[in-house]
């Protein structure tokens, strides 16, 4: 296993962490995996075999449910792990059972340590976006726990780039905590996240975190133009991340293959392995239904893609180049800076656009 630094921070993070979204399975996360303690600690010790240090949840996930087992499953070990967890979705029918008001993240924080059995998470994510919330009290709110001990590193989740730049700046203004980290959804179908997420992260130093690196297994080899497997969580129904382009995806996933019948490896570590090669990527959360899976996950951290497989990966994938970034590409690239590059390195090999 290889280890990252998260951010500007000086926390090492495994570059493969584990997701425990399929830990629990009630309500609609029963369409993904309902992994009860056995399962679960089959798997964690798979990947704390591996090297894996970081382990993800959220309060959200099976009401709670993904917590306890995570917590009961860590017990004894828990000090030579890390833990990250979410607060922000509706979590009940009541008015205040959802966003980050100080009311609603102090509640959250206090109920996700006693599942987890611990006295503090690692890195607290505001699961998504509150444009009713000032972010004065959001981020006096984290200050607060984390004065406390409750929680030690602060980040977002599915922020847009403005929603986490006011953050910041708000942030540095008042001297509250600062986002270490944000958790996006990053994968080689899906690259929006270049035209602000990752040139913001670049240049603030905020550590990426990727969900779902595999597009819930649509990038794992598994799913081919003409098969799909019986058993998928798309087969039950789960529609996340949606795919507008589905021949676009399918000429992905071709040269991913190709790389790996090539290389004697699998389309998921070709996958991973371009996602672990892109700028202020930190880790890579990862989910499964079995310890083989996770260990070719893991081994996915060993792998470098040469110049060519990562240039025809590039060319089958990237997006759109849109205003203003292809006018930039026209008459400011001489004065690009790392934050820059981070979105415009994908299109070198174009003249004038």
């Amino acid at each position: 296993m290889k280890y990252r630094t998260l951010g500007r921070t000086g926390l090492k993070v495994s570059a493969i962490s584990m997701g425990t979204f399929s830990f629990g399975g009630e309500g609609a996360f029963a369409k993904v995996a309902d992994q009860g303690v056995p399962e679960a600690r089959r798997l964690v010790d798979a990947c704390i075999e591996a090297g894996v240090n970081l382990f993800d949840t959220a309060n959200m996930y099976s009401l709670g449910r993904s917590e306890e087992i995570l917590g009961e499953v860590l017990e004894g070990r828990r000090d030579d792990v890390l833990i990250s967890c979410k607060a922000r979705m509706r979590i009940g029918p009541g008015p205040n059972d959802e966003g980050v008001s100080r009311h609603h993240l102090i509640r959250e924080c206090e109920r996700s340590l006693k599942r987890l059995r611990t006295d503090r998470i690692d890195v607290y994510l505001m699961h998504e976006w509150d444009g009713l919330t000032p972010l004065e009290e959001m981020l006096e709110a984290l200050d607060t726990l984390r004065a406390q001990g409750k929680i030690l590193y602060a980040g977002c989740s599915n922020y847009s780039g403005w929603h986490v730049m006011k953050a910041l700046g708000i942030a540095e203004r008042s001297r509250l905590p600062r986002f270490a980290a944000q958790q996006i959804h990053y994968t080689l179908e899906a690259r929006e996240a270049e035209y602000e997420l990752l040139p913001l992260s670049v240049d603030q130093g905020v550590g990426v975190m990727v969900w779902s690196p595999l597009a819930a297994g649509l990038l794992s080899g598994a799913f081919r133009r003409d098969r799909a497997p019986e058993d998928s969580r798309q087969a039950k129904g789960w529609s996340e991340p949606p795919i507008r382009d589905e021949e676009r995806l399918w000429r992905i996933v071709d040269v991913a293959a190709e790389i790996a019948d090539a290389r004697g490896i699998t389309p998921a570590q070709v996958a991973l392995a371009w996602t672990l090669s892109r700028p202020a990527v930190s880790t890579l959360v990862v989910g499964g239904l079995s310890e083989a899976q996770f260990r070719e996950n893991c081994a996915a951290t060993e792998i470098e893609l040469t110049d060519d497989e990562l240039e025809r990966l590039n060319r089958v994938s990237r997006v759109p180049y849109i205003y203003p970034y292809w006018h930039q590409h026209n008459f400011a690239a001489g004065r690009f800076s790392d934050g820059d590059r981070a979105l415009h390195d994908s299109y070198r090999d174009l003249g004038m656009v």
